[in-house]
């Protein structure tokens, strides 16, 4: 595996392993310093005040080491200069590295983006400027993203400039969907719910004789195994958690075909046994 992903010129090399966070789990700043004297280069901010917010306003010249991404629920151009303008002031930054669009997960609701008036306007303007680095979408219409991302702005670049999708050992159907298309046009996939919610940590019915279920990190060793991967995010609760997900950047190179066979055959009894997931 690749220890390090070039996401754009201008942006830091990142390792492969970002670090998340949601608004039902706990990061201290410390904890994201901890983080980022341990290597972790890849952050994403949940939008809301806590400690990656916190470690982000305070970085000052170390800010330009890493690539700090955030989600954007704005829908219209007017709501994303308001959003984006609150991201750059509570973070006291002067740029975000990677906004995506958060969960856009209809054909409307696209067209409404990318149409006139839309929120992916205003991005485009702050990317010119240099106020924003990668427009992004994240969704799980793995074939309605994939072909969102071949699309080309009147200007003849494309509108995204990658893509965040989930991607785990329980639901591997981004790489029929997905991987194909942005592997063929360069464009790098961001993934997420590596555990499955901590379903793929649990054991099923159907477990074989003998079987333990994997760590956290073995979840997301098997992201980072796919080539088309460019970051798999992890959103640990924690101190704990931060120090067993970023065990998955440990050496041990390419995974060996029974390794990721077992990884496979775990997966899919999770999703045929674990609680109903969108």
């Amino acid at each position: 595996m690749s220890k390090l992903v070039s996401l754009r010129s201008g942006l830091p090399p990142v390792p492969r392993l970002g670090i998340a966070t949601r608004g039902n789990t706990r990061l201290s700043e410390e904890d994201i310093r901890y983080a980022l004297n341990r290597g972790i280069r890849y952050f994403n901010w949940c939008g809301k005040p806590d400690g990656l917010s916190r470690a982000i306003a305070n970085l000052g010249k170390q800010r330009d080491e890493i690539v700090f991404a955030t989600q954007l629920k704005a829908r219209t151009a007017d709501e994303a200069d308001r959003e984006l303008d609150w991201v750059l002031e509570h973070t006291r930054s002067d740029r975000l590295d990677v906004g995506t669009l958060y969960y856009v997960e209809s054909d409307a609701e696209w067209q409404a983006i990318a149409g006139p008036g839309g929120s992916w306007e205003a991005l485009a303007r702050r990317r010119s400027s240099g106020q924003l680095g990668l427009i992004g979408l994240t969704s799980h219409q793995r074939t309605l993203a994939a072909g969102w991302a071949l699309e080309a702005a009147p200007d003849g670049r494309r509108r995204l400039d990658m893509l965040m999708i989930r991607y785990n050992a329980a639901h591997t159907g981004a790489e029929r969907d997905v991987f194909p298309v942005t592997s063929r046009i360069g464009t790098p996939v961001v993934t997420f719910t590596g555990l499955r919610w901590r379903d793929l940590l649990r054991a099923t019915p159907d477990d074989p004789p003998g079987f333990s279920p994997p760590s956290a990190a073995d979840c997301y060793r098997f992201c980072l195994a796919h080539p088309s991967v460019a970051v798999a995010l992890a959103a640990p609760n924690g101190r704990a958690e931060l120090i067993e997900d970023m065990k998955a950047l440990d050496g041990g190179g390419e995974p060996g075909e029974e390794w990721m066979a077992a990884m496979r055959a775990h997966g899919e009894r999770v999703h045929r046994h674990a609680r109903e997931f969108w």
